[in-house]
């Protein structure tokens, strides 16, 4: 089984910076938008830019709208917002394990192995491939299948589980089986044929 981590394992606090959003008179989202835009996040989930990189961008993109000062407030708000491991998912999947590889497939910082220690989730799986440490990022066809190789079967045996419908379709485009992630029942569902030991 592959599986995406960020909004299927780990979940962000956003609430702390839409507060701020609010009070420097912009929209909610506002920041995300930037941040995630391709030119700006591109470049840290490959590896090639630190997270302090990644909010002096942030920043520059929002200082049309705001006094720099704010704008990298708002950037390292959302650079530091706190997150969570949703422990349903993390139970299914530590279930899943037991019975067949688990690799975290996931578009990720350099700071990816820290995170996940952090939240007590540095064994949940055989394997970690990260966009960062790889150098590909979803929906790159090249990260499937170095997770594929990780896990050590074909791209046709394996289970592929994202957030993102595009990251589905892309390991469908391979010949794996494509699970797109809107709720934990969606793992449920795929897990009740496994023994419950």
């Amino acid at each position: 089984m592959l599986c995406d981590l960020d909004n299927v394992i780990r979940f962000y606090d956003l609430a702390p910076l839409a507060e701020l959003e609010r009070a420097v008179g912009v929209a909610e989202g506002t920041t995300a938008e930037v941040a995630y835009a391709p030119e700006v996040d591109l470049p840290l989930l490959l590896g090639k830019i630190t997270k302090e990189t990644w909010v002096d961008s942030i920043a520059s993109a929002l200082s049309d709208q705001m006094p720099l000062t704010h704008a990298r407030e708002l950037g390292m708000a959302l650079a530091d917002a706190p997150f969570r491991a949703d422990d349903v998912v993390v139970a299914m999947l530590r279930r899943v394990r037991r019975h067949m590889p688990l690799v975290l497939v996931t578009n990720a910082t350099l700071e990816l192995e820290r995170d996940l220690e952090s939240m007590g989730l540095a064994d949940l799986a055989d394997h970690v491939v990260s966009s960062a440490r790889v150098g590909v990022a979803k929906p790159d066809q090249v990260i499937y299948e170095i997770a594929a190789e990780r896990a050590g079967v074909a791209a046709h045996q394996c289970l592929f589980v994202d957030d993102r419908w595009e990251n589905v379709e892309a390991a469908v485009s391979l010949g794996m089986t494509g699970v797109h992630y809107q709720g934990s029942t969606d793992l449920q569902k795929l897990l009740d044929f496994l023994p419950s030991n």
